[in-house]
């Protein structure tokens, strides 16, 4: 959620955290601030609204130190104000805090110190770290990692955190609990942030923070201890990614520069995890064994909004090719209904960022059970893939758009390689078959090119109905996970109201919607479900429904009896999901661009949701 960045070093610190925010932006963007310290100066220049509004704040304070903290909010406690603004300040003003997460016993921990003489200013639930702080350290007697050792204990919930203070001068200190927390290591510099992108520009080393783990950062280099005070040991992790591959190469938003990037990344999630002459499928990083997998009885997929529906089309690629039964749970309820797992049961998360709240809570409750988890994850040594047996990396490189994207898309392969897989050990396919699909995967990212060469055609569309009021989105069979997706996206960066149905299931309830005014979706794939796909259209267009429909090229009929028609290269009903959304993502895009919203950075939402 909120974006945290931290740094030590030889540069102008404002500049080093602002240009870090910036990249940490897609996390929130309601309010933001810096803390500079200068020997006992604490300087703090905040702001409501976007980061350009704290930039603007900015020009009119000159912030000099070698030292500093900023943030970047998305709010939980408190409106979105300059007041509420992170970083925040004890009663002296001479340490800030900024922080990600929610305190969840803040009010009880607020009534104490209130009652000690502690006075407050905001409506956040972060003020009070800072207080306890203080009062921990006896008014700064202790050093800043005593304190913040000796308050950690006392917060409920999840949080991360750092702290800086001018009477304990060349130190951050930062703690982590759930959402994540990741160091760098620069030459005579150093950085704390929530993600890798916020200082890839200066050092591609870095180590992740695992849960109850507190770091000390100083000139001199970094220690970490556990919650006891106890030496941790980590081991320094190299960034592959270019930095360039985080910044926009000349597209007018992330969200369209990523859309463009799905060739690469399905490329490269392929890359090295196939053999064309044996039809193999080498997914290495696994500790659970093939014996385990042949006598698997159930795979349960676990994933959270864009991650659910990627798990939705694995359930149908794993069923048909593996003919194991795959049950898919929303991670934010898995825990709480009780689900029957039994120790020939698999757990499978899925998320991109790897840091996911509800995901993540999922995968313990499984592990409390004693089942293996695998994780799919587009980020290397996060914590759901730190936490599991067996790991799939999908090699989407960073996404900053706040709607994912190529992230879905590589989730969608890497389930199909991992379908492939299960059906080679279990035996209900055979290399052959293995080795005619794997030639459809691997003309999926030209075939995408293709689709992507359409965005003109899809632009057009999409100034005949961007005032439209809701549309309705409808797919059969392995592409109603796609129906899904194409009208969270419309919502997320449109604010149209959209809504996803397996076609079947509109005559019970959705047709009552149909008239000239709502647009229908209609994803046309498949032969056995094909003209049950024809009748449902005839039904939206007897009530005016307004046709739009993706099929494959070559079909004669579908623009006989659509309004619009988009069409896809042939590929296998399997691989149909992945190339239908790429048109669906583009419609969003384009009509949320005619509706002036803003693409990259929609209200109200965040990149990694990690809080529950």
């Amino acid at each position: 959620m909120c974006g945290i960045v931290g740094y030590i070093g030889h540069k102008k610190v404002s500049t080093v955290l602002l240009d870090g925010l910036r990249r940490l932006e897609y996390r929130g963007y309601d309010s933001a601030g810096i803390a500079v310290i200068n020997g006992g100066n604490v300087q703090v220049v905040r702001s409501a609204g976007k980061l350009r509004d704290l930039e603007e704040n900015l020009r009119l304070t000159s912030l000099e130190g070698s030292f500093g903290l900023g943030h970047t909010r998305w709010a939980t406690h408190g409106r979105p104000t300059e007041e509420n603004a992170h970083p925040h300040r004890d009663c002296t003003g001479t340490l800030v805090v900024v922080h990600n997460g929610i305190i969840e016993n803040y009010k009880d921990l607020k009534r104490e110190l209130v009652a000690l003489g502690h006075q407050f200013k905001t409506e956040t639930d972060t003020e009070v770290i800072a207080h306890l702080i203080e009062e921990a350290r006896k008014g700064g007697e202790r050093p800043l990692e005593d304190g913040v050792r000796r308050i950690v204990p006392r917060l409920s919930g999840s949080y991360a955190f750092a702290a800086v203070s001018s009477t304990d001068p060349m130190k951050i200190v930062a703690a982590r609990n759930g959402p994540p927390l990741v160091v760098g290591l620069g030459k005579d510099e150093y950085f704390v942030a929530s993600d890798i992108p916020a200082i890839l520009h200066h050092t591609r080393d870095v180590f992740f923070l695992d849960d109850r783990e507190l770091t000390v950062i100083t000139e001199g280099g970094v220690v970490i201890t556990d919650e006891q005070g106890r030496p941790v040991s980590k081991q320094v992790q190299r960034i592959t990614w270019d930095p360039i591959m985080a910044e926009k190469a000349g597209f007018k938003h992330f969200m369209l520069k990523e859309i463009y990037e799905q060739p690469r990344a399905i490329r490269d999630t392929m890359l090295g995890r196939i053999s064309q002459d044996t039809g193999e499928i080498f997914l290495d990083e696994m500790e659970i064994t093939d014996e385990e997998f042949r006598n698997c009885r159930k795979l349960h997929l676990v994933a959270c909004g864009t991650s659910w529906h990627a798990a939705l089309v694995g359930k149908f690629l794993i069923e048909r090719l593996a003919r194991l039964p795959v049950e898919v749970d929303i991670a934010s309820e898995f825990r709480y209904r009780n689900p029957i797992l039994d120790k020939d049961h698999l757990v499978e998360v899925i998320s991109q960022s790897g840091e996911t709240a509800d995901t993540l809570a999922a995968q313990r409750e499984a592990r409390a059970r004693g089942i293996k988890t695998i994780a799919i994850c587009n980020v290397v040594g996060s914590m759901i893939t730190r936490e599991a047996q067996g790991i799939i990396y999908t090699h989407a490189g960073p996404e900053i758009g706040v709607a994912s994207t190529k992230a879905f898309t590589a989730q969608m392969i890497a389930l199909f390689l991992q379908a492939l897989r299960l059906g080679l050990l279990r035996g209900t396919l055979t290399r052959e078959e293995s080795k005619d699909l794997l030639k459809g995967l691997l003309h999926l990212p030209t075939q995408i090119e293709q689709v992507l060469a359409k965005d003109a055609q899809v632009e057009e569309i999409a100034k005949d109905y961007f005032r439209a009021p809701d549309f309705l989105y409808l797919g059969r069979g392995i592409n109603y996970p796609i129906a899904l997706e194409g009208a969270l996206k419309l919502k997320e960066i449109s604010y149209i109201h959209a809504e996803g149905y397996p076609a079947g299931e509109m005559k019970h309830g959705p047709i009552a919607l149909i008239d000239r005014n709502l647009p229908v979706i209609a994803l046309v794939f498949g032969d056995t479900l094909y003209e049950k796909m024809m009748v449902n259209i005839e039904e939206a267009r007897a009530r005016d429904g307004a046709i739009i429909a993706v099929t494959y090229e070559g079909n004669d009929e579908v623009p006989r009896h659509a309004d619009r028609t988009i069409t896809v290269p042939r590929t296998s009903d399997l691989l149909s999901p992945i190339l239908a959304i790429v048109p669906l993502q583009l419609l969003a895009y384009h009509i949320a661009l005619r509706r002036g919203c803003d693409v990259d950075q929609p209200r109200n939402l965040a990149k990694s949701v990690t809080v529950e």
